[in-house]
């Protein structure tokens, strides 16, 4: 295999490392009881003042037709604000190691309402790797060596409420389209609407984080985290295009093990035995829920620099 085949391996190991980087630095960010609204108005921000910069370079205006909105809002709230309060309450009482098990189950939420929208065939094979990925959620529930306090079980359930709107996200996103934007037209119009809603509800709910107030650990983990995505998810953009849908959704894999790995690095993290097993069998889960390669096919995305991007 020549350095020319093995490039998209490699950016698709930067891209699992990134991403599962993202994961402790939230834990971090939320280690001094920052609140969920306040770290997603920032977050937002930063996302926007990163992508908005990207679709410039690429001549790549942001579309505020009305035929938009409802595509803004699902990404919004689905994809952004509502999913991420509830990772972040989790993430302040859950390892780290733990939450990046648990964002890894996104595709067994996305099954069932795939079928329930009509927008997948109903297989056997996937619905016994759906049965895999309970299993392994299970596993973290149930033995009393899996989580560290018995009383964060508690919090498990709350977590699985993000992964569960990401697959709504991303199954009313495919079932009604993208209304001609790219990924990263999208993400931006969604990011400022999250951050219309998200400022008031900050402010009233006293959630608000007044950067002024002083920049430490938690502040910079916050910023990382939101750079790291809007970077990272520019580059998987570009990797679809390059690589296919396909090979490009084999992140899924790596953003888990390496969150898992990152959290024992930079949180000192240490799991039970009954942990590693539960993250085996969702990972088979995963593995089998995914549908075939022929089947997965989606339409292909131009790379980013692609010249048709600014005609």
């Amino acid at each position: 295999m020549s350095a020319r085949d093995l490039g998209p391996y490699a950016v698709l190991l930067v891209m699992g490392m990134g991403w599962g980087l993202s994961v402790p630095l939230a834990k971090i960010a939320v280690s001094t009881g920052h609140q969920p609204l306040g770290l997603i108005f920032w977050q937002e921000v930063v996302i926007v003042a990163l992508l908005g910069a990207i679709c410039v370079v690429r001549r790549r205006r942001l579309e505020l037709g009305m035929q938009y909105w409802r595509l803004y809002v699902v990404i919004a709230l689905c994809g952004a604000v509502l999913p991420d309060i509830f990772f972040y309450l989790a993430a302040a009482r859950l390892p780290g190691g733990i939450m990046a098990i648990i964002i890894s189950s996104v595709p067994l939420f996305s099954l069932p309402i795939a079928l329930a929208l009509g927008n997948e065939t109903f297989a056997w094979r996937r619905v016994l790797g759906l049965s895999f990925g309970i299993a392994g959620i299970l596993l973290l529930i149930g033995p009393d060596a899996s989580l560290p306090e018995r009383t964060m079980a508690a919090f498990i359930p709350v977590a699985l409420l993000a992964p569960l709107l990401y697959a709504t996200e991303g199954n009313l996103v495919a079932k009604w389209g993208t209304q001609g934007l790219d990924p990263m037209q999208a993400i931006l119009g969604a990011s400022l609407l999250g951050m219309v809603v998200t400022l008031p509800l900050a402010l009233m709910t006293g959630q608000w984080i007044n950067p002024m107030d002083g920049f430490a650990a938690a502040e910079g983990a916050l910023v990382a985290s939101a750079a790291i995505h809007g970077l990272v998810y520019a580059v998987y953009v570009w990797l679809v295009g390059r690589a296919g849908s396909v090979f490009a959704a084999q992140t899924s894999y790596l953003v888990t093990g390496c969150g898992v790995l990152w959290s024992m690095l930079l949180l000192h993290e240490r799991y039970a035995i009954w942990v590693w097993v539960a993250l085996g069998i969702m990972m088979i889960g995963i593995a089998m829920v995914q549908p075939r390669r022929s089947a997965s096919r989606l339409a292909p995305v131009q790379p980013i620099g692609d010249d048709s991007l600014n005609s």
